[in-house]
C-alpha cells in the first residue's frame, strides 16, 4: 500500500469513528426508549471536572509553549481550550446539591457558552499568519487570554447573583444552546477541514488528534442542542468533551517532552529566518580550574556564577537562553520577532551579566572570569532533530561568528560585532582589533562595549 494510500485509509476509519457518536445520538433522539434516563449528580459534577481539569492542563502546556515560541497558531489553539475549561469549570458548579442546593441558569448554560467561544478561537487558529502579523496575533493572544479570564470571573459572579438575562427559569436553558450550536458546529467544521490539510501534508498524530477533537466538540453541540437532561444522550455530549481533550492530551503525552506541540507551530517558527542578536560567553581559565579542582567544586561554581548570570540577562531584558554547555552561556535576542531593539537588548544584558559575575568573582579571586562576544545578522529559526531528540534553536553563521568574536574578548569585557556596533549608534566603544574568519576575504573589525550610552557607564 502506498503512503498517500495509507493515509487515506486512516482519514477514513478516523471519520468512521467520528461519525459513530453522531449516529448513535440521532439513534437515541429517533428511540426515545432506548434513551434511558439516569440521574446522579456526583457522577455528573465529577466528570465535567475532570474534563475541564484535562482541557485546563492542555491550555496551559500549549499557552506555555505558544508564548516561548511566540507562535500565535499554538496560542489560539490555547485559548480554545481554556475557553471550554473555564465554562466547562462553572458547569458543574451547577450540579444541585453539591456545592449549591440548586440549578443557576448562568452555570447550567456555561458549557455551550464555552464550547462556542472555542470555536472561534479555534478558527482563528488557522488563519495565514506570517511575519509581522504573526508577532501582532501574539500580542492580542495575550491580551484575550486576560480578557477570557475576566469574562469567566464576570460570569460566575453575574450568576451568583441571578442578575439579567441569567435570571430566567431553567427552561430557558433548553433552546438557548440551539442558537450557539448553529455557528459552532460550522466553525469547528471549517476548522477541522483546515487541520486535516495540514495532516495530508504532514502526517503526525498531533494533526490528526487536533481536527479529530475539534469534531468531537462540534459533536458535542449538537448533542447539547437536542438531548434530554439526565439521559443517555445528554450524557453523550459530556463524554464527547471527554474524549476530545483526551485525544489531544494522549497525543501531547506520546511527544517528545520538549517540543510536544511542535506539529503545530507555523512555518516561520519551526523553519523561519529572522534578525537577532546573539550572545555568547564563556568563563576565561575554566579548563585549568577544573584541572585543579575537585568536579563538586566546578559544579557549585558553575552553578554559582549562572545563577547571577542568568536572571541579569533573562529577566531585564527578554534574552532567552539558548543553551549552557558546561562553563559556555548562549543567550538569543528577537528569536520570536517581537525585540526590534534586540541589539540593544543583548548590549544591556552582556554588561549586566559581567557586573552580576564580577561581584560574585571579588568574593573568589581564584574563580575564573566571564568574556562576552555579541554579534546581529539574519539567521534560520529552526526545529532541529526527530522524535526522541528535538530542539528549537538557530542556525546560521551570525551564530559562528558571535562565537568567535567572544573569544577576542578581555576577561571581565564585552567584544561586539561591526553589525552589532552599527544598530548602537550611540553607544561607546573602544576597538579591539580584526578578526580574521575562514573564507573571508575581509577582516571582522571587533571594539569592546564599554557602555550603551555615553552619560552612562557600565
Amino acid at each position: 500500500m502506498t503512503e498517500s494510500a495509507g493515509g487515506g485509509t486512516r482519514i477514513a476509519l478516523t471519520a468512521a469513528a467520528l461519525t459513530l457518536p453522531l449516529i448513535g445520538l440521532l439513534l437515541l433522539l429517533r428511540r426515545p426508549e432506548l434513551d434511558l434516563r439516569w440521574e446522579h449528580h456526583p457522577a455528573h459534577f465529577w466528570l465535567v471536572l475532570f474534563t475541564a481539569l484535562v482541557a485546563a492542563v492542555l491550555a496551559y502546556a500549549t499557552g506555555d509553549a505558544a508564548v516561548r515560541r511566540g507562535d500565535a497558531r499554538l496560542l489560539y489553539v490555547s485559548l480554545a481550550f481554556l475557553s471550554s475549561a473555564g465554562f466547562l469549570a462553572l458547569h458543574a458548579l451547577a450540579t444541585p446539591g453539591v456545592l449549591l442546593d440548586k440549578s443557576n441558569i448562568g452555570f447550567l448554560v456555561a458549557t455551550p457558552v464555552g464550547v462556542a467561544i472555542g470555536s472561534v478561537f479555534a478558527t482563528l487558529s488557522t488563519a495565514d499568519f506570517s511575519g509581522d502579523s504573526a508577532v501582532r496575533h501574539v500580542r492580542i493572544g495575550k491580551r484575550l487570554r486576560w480578557a477570557l479570564l475576566g469574562l469567566m470571573v464576570l460570569w460566575a459572579a453575574w450568576s451568583l447573583a441571578a442578575l439579567p438575562p441569567l435570571n430566567r427559569p431553567p427552561k430557558f436553558a433548553e433552546g438557548f444552546p440551539l442558537w450557539l450550536a448553529v455557528p459552532a458546529v460550522l466553525l469547528y467544521a471549517i476548522s477541522a477541514g483546515r487541520y486535516v490539510q495540514l495532516w495530508r501534508r504532514h502526517h503526525s498524530l498531533m494533526l490528526l488528534a487536533v481536527p479529530s477533537a475539534l469534531i468531537l466538540l462540534a459533536e458535542s453541540m449538537v448533542a447539547i442542542a437536542f438531548a434530554r437532561n439526565w439521559h443517555l444522550s445528554w450524557w453523550e455530549w459530556h463524554v464527547l468533551l471527554l474524549v476530545a481533550f483526551g485525544l489531544v492530551a494522549l497525543s501531547a503525552q506520546t511527544s517528545w517532552r520538549e517540543e510536544r506541540f511542535a506539529e503545530l507551530y507555523l512555518p516561520q517558527t519551526s523553519a523561519g529566518s529572522r534578525e537577532i542578536s546573539v550572545l555568547f560567553a564563556d568563563l576565561e581559565g575554566f579548563t585549568g580550574f577544573s584541572e585543579t579542582h575537585e568536579a563538586e567544586e566546578v559544579a557549585s561554581m558553575l552553578n554559582e556564577y549562572f545563577a547571577a548570570a542568568v536572571p541579569a540577562v533573562v529577566t531585564p531584558y527578554g534574552g532567552d537562553v539558548d543553551r549552557i554547555i558546561g562553563d559556555a552561556l548562549m543567550v538569543t535576542f528577537n528569536k520570536r520577532g517581537d525585540q526590534p531593539d534586540h541589539a540593544e537588548r543583548a548590549g544591556g544584558a552582556a554588561l549586566a551579566l559581567q557586573e552580576a559575575t564580577s561581584r560574585l568573582a571579588e568574593h573568589h579571586p581564584e574563580w575564573p572570569r566571564f568574556r562576552a562576544g555579541i554579534n546581529s545578522g539574519h539567521v534560520s529559526v529552526s526545529l532541529l532533530g526527530v522524535e526522541g531528540g528535538r530542539t528549537h534553536t538557530i542556525v546560521g553563521d551570525t551564530v559562528n561568528i558571535a562565537s568567535r568574536i567572544e573569544s577576542t574578548s578581555p576577561t571581565g569585557g564585552v567584544a561586539i560585532g561591526p553589525d552589532t556596533k552599527a544598530l548602537l549608534p550611540h553607544a561607546v566603544t573602544t576597538p579591539l582589533g580584526e578578526l580574521q574568519l575562514k573564507g573571508r576575504q575581509e577582516p571582522l573589525v571587533v571594539h569592546l562595549l564599554i557602555s550603551l550610552h555615553k552619560d552612562s557607564s557600565i
